[in-house]
């Protein structure tokens, strides 16, 4: 990840067939880094970890003198909140924003994903950056290969079986699914094991099962068993949703190149296949900043904070060469994406 934004920094790529290199991209960059919008904001980031170190002890801290209670139950929802803000910092910290240092960012990641979520930021960190490398592309984006979901025609008349009877009612599960993904993302990261030299298995293997022997140490030793169970189930769901609340507006319905079309550019490769939504300040909060994803895509490693600055230099900048710019707002960017994910399985209704 650190090695692509670093690259798309230095060496914009083309923008279309026939054209000089880096030839659309390469003005928006420069605007961009005259207004410093690159700069990493040490301050802020420390101040944001520092603030949720905090809140996360004091959840656990409420769970050990609350104790063997139901009402221990009612910090399950906050702890999943702050769960998300762990992983959306783990998330920044593998494009680079946090830290220019490459081990600093993998330190940061492996403590916020590894030993804090349980989840492996070396598993992570690679499927993201094919992500990033090419997005919405049906051959190598990771994040649309056909698994429980599928994102094409295509992909839905190959399905069979249960799957198939998956398919036709996605957009309906799409939510009830995220309820999953909080433990999805474990399993993944130990599958992933596999995969990783032997020094990076051991420690992201040792971070990972620490995580979880503290994890089940603290709700054991404070609850009782159905208690317990209770408890991480309405932890790890509320955290898989929320998840599944920042990340579904992002790519969903939007474009997706043709493996056999005409080749993109990085500014119309990254543009065409996202979606940036509008809001507040509550809404970059809780959507941990994804919700500009025009901007984030374009200039991976620029730090949270400075893509809200970032965003009409984009738009106007898409404006001026006739490119057209995804944004809606919140509750639209959820209608399209279900919108989306019901299209592809109207052939399997019989509609």
């Amino acid at each position: 990840m650190p090695q692509i934004a670093a690259a798309l920094e230095k060496h914009p790529p083309g923008a279309t067939a026939g054209q000089p290199a880096g030839s659309d991209f390469a003005p928006l960059l420069r605007t961009v880094r005259s207004q410093d919008l690159l700069e990493r904001r040490f301050g802020w980031y420390a101040l944001g970890v520092t603030v949720n170190a905090l809140a996360l002890g004091g959840v656990v801290t409420g769970v050990v003198l609350i104790g063997n209670s139901w009402w221990t139950l009612l910090l399950a929802p906050v702890l999943a909140v702050l769960s998300a803000r762990t992983a959306f910092i783990g998330h920044d910290a593998g494009h680079s924003q946090i830290s220019g240092s490459r081990a600093v960012s993998r330190l940061i990641g492996l403590v916020h994903g590894n030993l804090l979520l349980g989840m492996s930021y070396a598993w992570w960190n690679d499927k993201h950056s094919r992500h990033h490398a090419n997005p919405n592309h049906i051959d190598k984006d990771p994040d649309v290969v056909a698994d429980v979901l599928v994102f094409t025609a295509a992909q839905a008349g190959k399905r069979s079986g249960f799957r198939r009877r998956l398919t036709r009612n996605q957009a309906w599960l799409f939510f009830p699914l995220t309820l999953l993904e909080g433990v999805a993302l474990k399993v993944h990261g130990f599958q992933d094991l596999r995969r990783q030299p032997p020094r990076e298995r051991a420690v992201e293997a040792l971070l990972l099962v620490t995580h979880v022997v503290a994890y089940a140490a603290l709700l054991l030793t404070t609850m009782s068993l159905g208690k317990a169970l209770a408890f991480a189930a309405l932890h790890q769901a509320l955290f898989g949703l929320h998840l599944g609340l920042a990340f579904a507006p992002n790519h969903k319905g939007m474009e997706m190149p043709d493996p056999d079309g005409e080749r993109w550019g990085h500014l119309r490769r990254q543009v065409l296949t996202s979606r940036t939504i509008r809001g507040s300040v509550l809404t970059d909060w809780f959507l941990g900043g994804l919700n500009y994803q025009i901007e984030h895509h374009l200039f991976p490693s620029m730090p949270r904070p400075h893509l809200r600055l970032a965003q009409p230099l984009v738009r106007a900048h898409c404006r001026e060469l006739g490119i057209p710019y995804a944004e809606t707002g919140l509750i639209d960017s959820y209608r399209q994406a279900l919108g989306h994910l019901h299209e592809v399985g109207r052939p399997l209704r019989g509609e």
